[in-house]
């Protein structure tokens, strides 16, 4: 029985120093942050970078972060939400499906006391955030459009949207509002692709059955964008057709360098990850922080593409 007296003694003498190091602990150390991330879908690059960025800080940190991809289902999205808090997570890192029906989920993080973080949208009711960090969308379909406009005197334009992503309502919006003025610029047709490049192509394929006349495809995002010119250079039009998209993706960027796209507006999914874990810790630490973030967006073309490198993100 001797060694029994041996044994126990040793368990009591190791939870007598675990105890020991734990009181000694400061409190804030003694559990790791739990950040959850919600994406629309991380089947878009995009979010993979920023996501990845994100990691890369918290963990830097000893924190954990707690990743969810809703694949484009809002109702799956507002599920994961419910587990995450359910996890006993202290921030929530939303990208949402749609920027109306993200509302229930919403209301449940206020009400669970746990600060939400959206970045790359916006929400229709901006009270139920703690912040928003999202690139200048309005701006990138404004940039867009004065291209197109210093490009060719007329267009027959049609839109590649995403109506339940604020983002790229927004883009289309800006590409929009700055051709109002101008009547030889007229959009002849519109498609919801949800920003997905295998949806994007089939729904150009049905616009150039109705519109054979198209010459400018303004697509909300690089995806649909790729996906556009798959349907153009079946139809054998992708030469004399201008293309924009918006994101930065390094395919878009080479598509460009071989002459094959006409631009697109780039993001920073880089800083918009870097940007989003700093203010994280900011709103966590009861420190100072904007509650709106605007990143700033820039142009690519063939003549400034050289600039960007074509091999990864901003």
């Amino acid at each position: 029985m001797g060694w029994r007296r041996v044994f126990l003694g040793l368990c009591a003498a190791a939870l007598a120093v675990w105890l020991y190091l734990t009181m000694q602990q400061p409190a804030g150390q003694q559990d790791s942050i739990r950040i959850g991330a919600t994406y629309m879908t991380m089947n878009n690059p995009f979010y993979s970078v920023i996501d990845e960025e994100l990691r890369l800080m918290i963990e830097s940190q000893g924190d954990i972060l707690l990743t969810r991809d809703p694949a484009l289902d809002q109702e799956k999205q507002n599920a994961q939400i419910h587990e995450l808090l359910a996890s006993d997570i202290d921030l929530l890192v939303i990208n949402p499906v749609d920027f109306q029906q993200i509302r229930p989920a919403l209301e449940e993080a206020r009400d669970a006391g746990v600060p939400v973080v959206i970045v790359d949208s916006q929400v229709s009711d901006p009270s139920l955030v703690t912040c928003t960090i999202a690139s200048d969308n309005y701006g990138a379909g404004v940039l867009c459009a004065e291209h197109l406009m210093r490009t060719r005197d007329s267009a027959h334009i049609v839109l590649l949207e995403h109506a339940a992503a604020q983002s790229a309502v927004d883009r289309i919006q800006g590409f929009c509002d700055t051709l109002a003025e101008h009547p030889a610029y007229e959009i002849v047709g519109q498609a919801d692709c949800e920003g997905q490049l295998e949806l994007a192509m089939p729904a150009l394929r049905k616009l150039l059955e109705e519109q054979p006349a198209i010459d400018v495809v303004m697509a909300l995002n690089d995806p649909s964008a790729l996906g556009a010119m798959a349907a153009l250079e079946e139809y054998g039009t992708l030469e004399n057709t201008l293309v924009y998209g918006v994101d930065g993706a390094p395919e878009a960027k080479n598509m460009i360098y071989e002459g094959v796209m006409t631009a697109t507006v780039a993001q920073s999914p880089i800083q918009i990850g870097q940007t989003t874990a700093q203010v994280a810790y900011q709103i966590l630490e009861g420190e100072p922080y904007d509650k709106v973030i605007t990143v700033p967006v820039k142009l690519i073309t063939e003549e400034n593409v050289n600039q960007f490198g074509s091999d990864g993100w901003q």
